[in-house]
C-alpha cells in the first residue's frame, strides 16, 4: 500500500507509539491523518485531525467512523498496561486489558472494513508486542491481551483478503514510552518502530518484527518450552 496520499486512522494518538505513526504519516505525505484519542483535546501534533474515539465504546466507534469515512490506512495501536497478574490482579484490570487490546481492536475493525473496502481495500497495521508470545506474571494480563490480538490479527487477514484489505502486525520489545517508564533496560525509539511498521505496511508484509527480542522469541516458538521458560527445565 502507498503511503502517500493515504488517509489514515490511528487510534491513542495522543501520545507514545500512535502519536509517531501521527507524525510518520504525515512526513510521509499521508494526505489526512486523524489523530484519535479518548480525549481529542490531547492531541498537540499540528497537521493532523483530531478526533474523539474510545476503542472500548461502541457508540464512539459508530460516531467516529461517521466522520472518517475517506479512511484507506486503519492503525490500531490503543493501549492499556495494568501490570495485572492472572491469580492476583485485579478482574476489572484483566478486563480492561482484554477490552481494549482484543475486543477494541476487533470492534474498530468490524466498524471500518467496510470503509476500507469502499475505498479499494486500503490497509490495517495492529499493533501487538513480543509478549504476545511470551509472558510472566507481572505482564500475564497484558500478555494474554496481546496473545489473542495476535490470533485476531491473523483471523482478520483472511478474513479482509477477499476485498483486497492487507493486514500487517507489528511486534516489538520495550519502546522508550510512557508505557515503559518503569522497565530498566534497553529500549527501542518508538519513532524508528514507527518507520519500520510503515515500511511493512508499504511492502504489503503481514508481520514486522520491529527489534532482536522480537525476532528471538519468534524464532523460539518452534523449540522447547524451556528455551523461552528456563524455570522449567
Amino acid at each position: 500500500m502507498e503511503i502517500t496520499g493515504a488517509v489514515a486512522l490511528v487510534t491513542g494518538a495522543n501520545r507514545g507509539l500512535g502519536r509517531r505513526f501521527a507524525a510518520e504519516l504525515l512526513e510521509r505525505g499521508a494526505a489526512k491523518v486523524y489523530a484519535a484519542a479518548r480525549n481529542p483535546g490531547s492531541i498537540d501534533l499540528p497537521g493532523v485531525v483530531p478526533l474523539r474515539l474510545d476503542v472500548t465504546d461502541p457508540e464512539s466507534i459508530r460516531e467516529a467512523a461517521k466522520i472518517a469515512g475517506d479512511v484507506t490506512l486503519l492503525v490500531n495501536n490503543a493501549g492499556s498496561s495494568t501490570g495485572a497478574s492472572l491469580l492476583g490482579g485485579s478482574l476489572e484490570d484483566i478486563k480492561l486489558e482484554m477490552d481494549t487490546h482484543y475486543f477494541g481492536t476487533l470492534a474498530v475493525t468490524r466498524e471500518f472494513a467496510p470503509i476500507l473496502e469502499r475505498n479499494g481495500g486500503g490497509a490495517v497495521l495492529n499493533v501487538l508486542s513480543v509478549l504476545s508470545w511470551f509472558t510472566a506474571p507481572h505482564v500475564a494480563a497484558y500478555s494474554a491481551a496481546k496473545a489473542a490480538a495476535w490470533s485476531l490479527t491473523n483471523a482478520l487477514r483472511l478474513e479482509l483478503a477477499p476485498q483486497k484489505t492487507q493486514v500487517t502486525a507489528l511486534h516489538v520489545g520495550y519502546m522508550d514510552t510512557d508505557m515503559a517508564k518503569h522497565v530498566d533496560g534497553p529500549k527501542i525509539d518508538p519513532a524508528v518502530v514507527a518507520g519500520l511498521a510503515l515500511d511493512g505496511v508499504e511492502q504489503g508484509r503481514p508481520e514486522v518484527l520491529a527489534d532482536d527480542l522480537s525476532k528471538n522469541v519468534r524464532a523460539g516458538l518452534s523449540g522447547d518450552l524451556s528455551g523461552l521458560y528456563p524455570a522449567l527445565a
